[in-house]
């Protein structure tokens, strides 16, 4: 039996989850909702920019519906990790898109409930050189939208 692209890629997220993220304590708050399996790992095959924003949008709009929704008690979505494994090979483009991303918060109406924390293969923070240390808390497998609630954070 063969897994699929996404499937690996999902399944690649979650190790990295769970023996970076997690077992290196790098977030204080990633433990408990991979634990109750209140995460979602969201593997996108959008090539452009729009498509990317538009599921950004879909995926808040989903963590918005949960939270209201009387039929989601018991599976109820804490966060989602928007994986962008086809676009963003370049980090910069990766820290354009952000702004972008940021920006599709404060549209939506979703400052102050919702924040995006970033991941690439190639992070690396202002002001540090390629190679720092520093940069190695936000380097992950595939360039990566992690939604947050903010009232979790």
């Amino acid at each position: 039996m063969t897994v699929d692209r996404p499937e690996q890629i999902r399944l690649e997220v979650n190790q990295w989850l769970e023996e970076v993220v997690i077992a290196l304590q790098l977030c204080p708050f990633a433990a408990k909702p991979v634990r109750d399996k209140q995460h979602r790992v969201v593997v996108s095959q959008a090539l452009d920019i729009q498509a990317a924003l538009m599921l950004l949008e879909n995926e808040i709009d989903l963590l918005e519906q949960d939270v209201k929704s009387e039929a989601h008690i018991g599976t109820y979505i804490e966060t989602s990790l928007l994986v962008l494994p086809e676009m963003f090979g370049d980090f910069y483009d990766f820290n354009d898109f952000l702004s972008l991303a940021n920006d599709c918060l404060e549209n939506g109406g979703w400052l102050g409930k919702y924040q995006i924390a970033s991941f690439h293969p190639r992070y690396q923070f202002a002001g540090t050189q390629v190679g720092d240390a520093e940069n190695l808390t936000n380097c992950a497998p595939y360039p990566i939208l992690h939604i947050l609630r903010e009232a979790s954070v």
